[in-house]
């Protein structure tokens, strides 16, 4: 349904305003850094006293957490006031009234800041591996919004209505979650009133929160900054462009991360039983399944995309080859990253603020130069070299080191054998693809039947190549084997 409405919405509202709506939501992402990292601390100390039915400790941390967040909503809703003053200066080339920058924002900034008045507990269920309840309830409800707005702007191409629904989205999911929560933890409490005394009682949550600001502030350089950068110094129009492929991504990423949603908890339980033999054994299976499925993503996306547009969009929507390789490459590394992230916060090593400090530095500054020889392509290598140096080098040192507390060259020998067999996988399937497999014409049947071709080409070769290279990927699948049983 993304993929129709936004078609519909690119006809009916124009590049302009779905760039504008990018760009705002960049600006709230910058906003949402006063969240300051407490609902990732609150997830890490919740694990124990979930894994131990601990009820006086979780209500007391998501009393202290409630009572936090809704001090950091007051100051976003002040920054987000102070902010919109300049929306003059900022939006001076819009061809559009400035009241639709000015609601559209105050209608995101709403959503927002329910989150931190309403939506709080929505981090215990996240932390007891619950969090395909809050899926369910988002991706339900934005599926009706969705079809209530693509009806909007067939029909009427109001953009009032438009940017209205997104605020009785936000509404509709608070109210829904919330009852939810209640239903599921009747014994919870949810007074806010006691939070300040709480402050004393866990100084280490408040030092994890110190700590966990920074790392916020690097992902959101690293990750937020991009349509800020391609809005101030390319167009309003391409931030549109690079929405498009960014759709893509984030809704295949989506779909991937929905599928192991409560994987981040599970891994928090696993650390607190200590078995190390255990957590290695998960480690290295999580490595192996994330890199089969992001190679998988990889080789096959690569012959897909471009077509894809065409057909959705039209070939005017098309981006450079490179952009194209580029966002596959940061894709992949956003997969493989993901268990040495998970692990490495449910040991709590939050110590190392110098990394995003420095990850932010070189992304800033590599994006701003790149940009100016390769536009939209020297963006997305600014946040290639952060991720290479930083979360490919630094972030697995760091987890080995202090969590796992052995040598990092472990981890390298692993790494190496998974890289080879994508290495291998991707070349062979490249040549075979290339070759043997053409797409007729830009037709959906026809793309189909070669994305249908494309993906059993890339699985039948890169399956065998990964099971036989990598201990991690059999223990999968004897894991899977005794799942089905």
């Amino acid at each position: 349904m993304q993929f129709f409405s936004r078609k519909i919405f690119l006809d009916g509202l124009g590049d302009e305003f779905i760039g504008l709506t990018g760009t705002l939501q960049s600006f709230l992402k910058f906003l949402n850094l006063a969240e300051l990292g407490i609902g990732a601390a609150v997830g890490y100390t919740l694990y124990k006293p979930l894994f131990d039915d601990d009820r006086k400790s979780i209500n007391q941390l998501i009393t202290l957490f409630g009572f936090l967040y809704q001090k950091i909503g007051f100051i976003i809703l002040g920054a987000g006031v102070v902010l919109s003053l300049f929306f003059p200066l900022i939006f001076d080339d819009l061809s559009v009234g400035l009241w639709i920058p000015y609601y559209a924002f105050y209608t995101f900034l709403a959503g927002l800041l329910l989150n931190f008045f309403f939506n709080y507990h929505l981090f215990l269920l996240e932390a007891d591996q619950k969090n395909y309840i809050i899926t369910s309830y988002a991706q339900s409800i934005n599926l009706i919004k969705i079809i209530l707005q693509a009806v909007t702007v067939l029909y009427f191409k109001n953009i009032f209505l438009w940017i209205t629904l997104e605020l009785l989205y936000h509404i509709s999911f608070s109210f829904f979650l919330r009852k939810r929560v209640f239903k599921e933890y009747p014994w919870l409490e949810s007074s806010t009133h006691s939070g300040k005394s709480l402050l004393k009682v866990y100084p280490e949550l408040i030092k994890k929160v110190k700590q966990i600001s920074i790392h916020k502030l690097g992902g959101f350089v690293t990750n937020g900054t991009d349509q800020i950068l391609i809005f101030s110094f390319i167009s309003v129009e391409m931030v549109a462009f690079y929405g498009n492929y960014q759709l893509i991504f984030s809704r295949l990423l989506q779909l991937v991360n929905t599928t192991f949603a409560g994987t981040a908890a599970g891994i928090g339980n696993l650390v607190a039983e200590n078995d190390k033999t255990n957590i290695k054994k998960v480690f290295w299976e999580m490595m192996s399944l994330r890199f089969f499925i992001a190679g998988t993503l990889f080789m096959i996306l690569f012959y897909l995309v471009e077509p894809f547009i065409v057909f959705w969009l039209g070939e005017k929507y098309v981006l450079k080859p490179m952009v194209l390789t580029i966002f596959l490459t940061n894709m992949f590394i956003s997969q493989i990253r993901v268990p040495v992230d998970h692990f490495k916060d449910a040991y709590g090593l939050f110590q190392d603020i110098g990394a995003p400090i420095v990850q932010s530095i070189i992304n800033l500054t590599s994006s701003i130069i790149l940009l100016h020889y390769f536009e939209l392509a020297g963006v997305l290598m600014g946040t290639l070299i952060a991720f290479s140096l930083v979360i490919m080098i630094w972030r697995p040192y760091y987890l080995y080191k202090h969590g796992f507390k052995e040598s990092v060259w472990n981890y390298w020998i692993g790494f190496f054998r998974l890289t080879i067999s994508f290495i291998i996988s991707l070349f062979i399937s490249r040549y075979l693809i290339s070759n043997y497999i053409i797409l007729q014409s830009s037709t959906l049947f026809e793309l189909m039947i070669y994305g249908i071709k494309s993906f059993f080409t890339v699985f039948l070769i890169y399956f065998p190549c990964i099971y036989l290279l990598n201990k991690g990927f059999r223990n999968v699948m004897v894991r899977l084997k005794k799942l089905f049983k």
